[in-house]
């Protein structure tokens, strides 16, 4: 079963939530945000090349003009490869672990796994509640989603079907 739901992130921004529920121990959350858009990639590299282009009045110099069209180029295939995220999953197997997956815009992956053996709990940041945490005994945390940065009400969706899913694998691993 999937289903697909808008949200925004914390800066007003559209993104949509896709559930797929593979089986009562087994769902997935992909949180995507809008692609790059074409109207800020143009006010960006129009910026820069008139910026290059009054240079070049002043200093008669063509080698500004190549170096703003090299930079511009170089910064727009760097932003595509490490800073744009387009999609961001989340896959939680009860028997197996966590995966969580960012999807770059040009195309790149970046996978993390984590067994559940080494999974404690499902947690929401404090800062949303502002309450402080005492973590007793964690040994590390994993943020999720740091790139899409939802809102509270998409986090807790997310969130309670990760209980479930925690709640159905400690109740199998409890019965004999």
């Amino acid at each position: 079963m999937e289903d697909e739901q808008s949200f925004s992130d914390i800066c007003g921004g559209r993104l949509a939530l896709q559930r797929r529920y593979y089986s009562p121990s087994c769902r997935e959350f992909c949180l995507s945000c809008p692609r790059l858009s074409l109207r800020s990639l143009t006010a960006v590299t129009c910026t820069v090349w008139l910026a290059a282009y009054g240079l070049f009045t002043l200093c008669e110099n063509s080698m500004i003009l190549s170096a703003a069209i090299f930079i511009t180029l170089l910064g727009l295939l760097g932003y595509l490869h490490f800073v744009k995220i387009d999609q961001e999953t989340l896959l939680i197997i009860d028997s197996l672990g966590i995966q969580m997956t960012s999807s770059y815009a040009s195309g790149k992956e970046s996978t993390t796994f984590i067994e559940m053996g080494k999974v404690k709990d499902v947690v929401i940041n404090e800062a949303i509640y502002m309450d402080p945490v005492e973590p007793h005994g964690i040994s590390q945390v994993v943020p999720v989603f740091q790139s899409t940065k939802p809102r509270l009400d998409c986090l807790i969706e997310v969130y309670r079907s990760c209980q479930e899913i925690l709640a159905h694998q400690k109740a199998a691993s409890a019965s004999p």
